[in-house]
């Protein structure tokens, strides 16, 4: 699709945090639907390097590592940088300018009712969140989304509270400041600075970890993208299966085995047909039935990784897509930003008092 089309569907943002190298849980849950949005809309997609500060701050030494391996498992995945905008959030510091004036309109309860924010604080009860970073971050997200004037948000239901908070955001911005409409202006009928974004519910599939949990870092659960076969097919050798089948000759029910949602998720369907009667009818027993779910796996994630070999090689060229998108989303930001500050009355531009009727003569 040509990049008029994509635009004329509206524009998408969404990012993560940099915690190291991507899991299966980040491409089912995220990744893989934004490599098929790419080809519908104008896409945005960054690393919240900022936002790793809010619960990291104390030690940030692996920020820009971890960014880094966020990079190779996009590229990895299928993000392609001649049909998304890729970047790195610290290098538009236009966000940070539209937090700071968001957080002059925002009521404190707004952030506070956040239900992200109290999960966190009893999860982490080991880190001191209290702190204005960590309280402000949906703000601060917020300001990613409409910096780039988006009109979408894919997000999971989790994350539809915080796209309800960027509306409010919006909303509340454009009622003390309307839009200055100025002659040569982008989009001259547009009344307000900030569109209000819908969330677009990304499909979720159930996708368990290594001990049956959702697939967690916190957990040690986790089957990374970059997970070398070998280690893979080992891993799900210990992957917990149907409690109810205890000894090979039992029979087991699929839809009840962590096991059985991987094959649902990278298997063919003449796969599953086996699966499921093979182990309905106790014909086969779990260990080759773990066998067939790393083929399927495997299908997926060695075409991944050759991709993603090819930066790792070089990862310089990681860094200059990270640095060539970061540019772009720059001087949309920007443009954006000169929008917000007319409004505010905040104009970098000089402009001279205006005459009173009758001076002049």
């Amino acid at each position: 699709m040509s990049d008029t089309k994509r635009a004329s569907k509206g524009r998408i943002l969404s990012g993560m945090r940099p915690t190291g190298k991507l899991h299966l849980g980040n491409y089912v849950g995220a990744l893989r639907n934004w490599v098929n949005l790419q080809d519908d809309y104008e896409c945005y997609f960054f690393i919240a390097d900022w936002h790793a500060l809010t619960t990291d701050y104390a030690d940030t030494r692996m920020v820009k590592q971890n960014s880094l391996e966020v990079i190779l498992d996009y590229l990895a995945a299928g993000l392609d940088p001649e049909r998304s905008t890729l970047f790195i959030q610290s290098h538009v510091p236009q966000h940070a300018e539209l937090h700071l004036l968001f957080s002059m309109v925002t009521p404190l309860g707004w952030l506070e009712r956040v239900p992200s924010y109290k999960e966190q604080k009893e999860n982490l009860k080991d880190k001191d969140l209290g702190t204005y970073g960590f309280l402000g971050y949906p703000l601060l997200q917020s300001a990613d989304i409409l910096i780039y004037q988006g009109n979408f948000v894919p997000v999971g239901e989790d994350q539809v509270p915080h796209v309800e908070l960027t509306r409010e955001v919006a909303r509340r911005f454009n009622q003390f400041y309307p839009r200055k409409l100025r002659p040569g202006c982008r989009d001259p009928h547009r009344e307000y600075v900030f569109p209000e974004p819908q969330p677009l519910l990304t499909p979720a599939a159930k996708l368990p970890g290594t001990d049956g949990r959702k697939m967690s870092k916190s957990y040690g659960n986790t089957i990374l993208m970059s997970e070398p076969e070998a280690s893979m097919r080992q891993k799900l050798k210990t992957m917990v299966t149907d409690s109810a089948r205890i000894r090979r000759s039992d029979a087991g029910e699929p839809d009840k085995c962590p096991v059985g949602d991987l094959h649902k998720i990278f298997s063919t369907k003449e796969t599953m047909a086996k699966v499921y009667e093979g182990c309905r009818s106790a014909g086969i027993g779990c260990i080759e039935c773990k066998s067939w779910a790393a083929d399927g796996l495997w299908q997926v994630l060695g075409p991944m990784q050759e991709r993603r070999q090819k930066y790792e090689a070089n990862p310089k060229l990681a860094w200059d897509v990270l640095e060539e998108g970061s540019a772009k989303a720059r001087a949309v930001a920007e443009a954006t930003m000169v929008e917000a500050r007319d409004a505010a009355n905040l104009s970098h531009e000089y402009e001279p008092p205006a005459q009173s009727a009758g001076e002049g003569k």
